[in-house]
């Protein structure tokens, strides 16, 4: 695995995903909160167990961006139970539980806690942070949104998680935005049905995973040490090839989701917002070219006595995944027979 296990740790693992699933399969409000309360617990020694400078600083400020919008969330429960008996949508407080959620999973306009805090976790942390913390989340989202507040956020969400990440230098950072821009169309695919929505994140996830456990092996914290290292080129092929599937370049699987995305949105009329997504996809395009771009573009030294230390061998795997990340678009047209 990715870091060492010892009972605590694998202990509080399992207590973050059993909160996901008790929040997500509740059937009240109130379990739902008790279900984000578990999680956002189980998290923190996850993240301050790490031995990075800003662990501490990174759970501290999760803690309480998150307190905030659990109280945020109760509140707007409680004021539903007490004002509300009957159950017609009122704006404001479907607002107030969209806000919430959006809080939760570090969406525009609560975005600002979510680069800051990646800045302090290991890889594996980050890699749960941008996957499997979002889901709780989203699906209390889908149970009450409100459509133009969503649309609207959407919309800034990819902007800011494509403008956002054209200037940073941390891999982590730049993840996080990425992550942003992603959370854009999940938010769109959400609003189209829940099955598309776990299609999307599957891929999502996919991808990420791979990226992760490669920046894990090799160490790499920033842009310039992608620069500085003699890779292998398998290696930079795979840094290629998953890159370009993070940003939906069309032979890789990762157009195929935002593809299924872009055909729903069109057929709703949605032209606006699906010029806006489609062109904020580009701009995340180039700011990954601009990672991979010393890996395609500069010819090294082979040195004879230069040798990368791996921390582990899972190689063969990612090389796997990658090879299915290419293939993939292959493979699904099969959907359409």
């Amino acid at each position: 695995m990715m870091f060492s296990f010892n009972s605590s740790k694998m202990f509080f693992f399992f207590i973050l995903i059993f909160s996901t699933l008790i929040s997500i399969s509740s059937n009240s409000w109130l379990g739902c909160w008790i279900g984000l309360e578990i999680n956002l617990l189980s998290f923190i020694p996850l993240i301050s167990y790490s031995n990075n400078l800003l662990s501490t600083e990174a759970s501290l400020k999760y803690f309480l961006t998150q307190s905030i919008a659990s109280i945020n969330f109760l509140f707007s429960i409680l004021l539903k139970m007490i004002l509300l008996k009957n159950f017609e949508m009122s704006l404001f407080l479907s607002i107030m539980i969209n806000s919430s959620m959006l809080m939760k999973m570090g969406s525009f306009p609560f975005h600002f806690w979510f680069p800051n805090i990646i800045e302090g976790l290991s890889w594996f942390n980050s890699f749960i942070l941008m996957t499997w913390q979002k889901i709780s989340p989203m699906i209390i989202l889908s149970y009450y949104f409100n459509k133009n507040f969503i649309l609207l956020i959407i919309i800034f969400n990819v902007i800011i998680g494509a403008i956002g990440g054209l200037n940073q230098t941390s891999l982590r950072k730049l993840m996080a935005f990425s992550s942003i821009n992603n959370l854009g169309w999940m938010l769109s695919s959400i609003m189209i049905s829940e099955n598309l929505w776990m299609f999307y994140l599957f891929f999502y996830s996919f991808m990420i995973s791979i990226m992760c456990s490669l920046f894990y092996i090799l160490n790499m914290f920033f842009i310039n040490q992608l620069f500085i290292n003699n890779m292998n080129p398998l290696i930079k092929i795979n840094l290629i090839i998953n890159f370009l599937s993070l940003g939906g370049l069309p032979p890789l699987i990762g157009f195929f989701p935002k593809w299924i995305i872009i055909n729903f949105l069109i057929s709703n009329q949605m032209y606006f917002m699906t010029f806006i997504m489609i062109m904020m996809s580009l701009i995340m395009l180039f700011f990954y070219i601009r990672i991979i771009y010393s890996t395609f573009m500069f010819n090294y030294f082979k040195m004879k006595w230069f040798k990368i230390y791996f921390k582990n061998n899972k190689l063969n795997l990612i090389n796997i995944f990658s090879f299915f990340s290419l293939t993939g678009m292959i493979l699904s047209t099969l959907f359409f027979f």
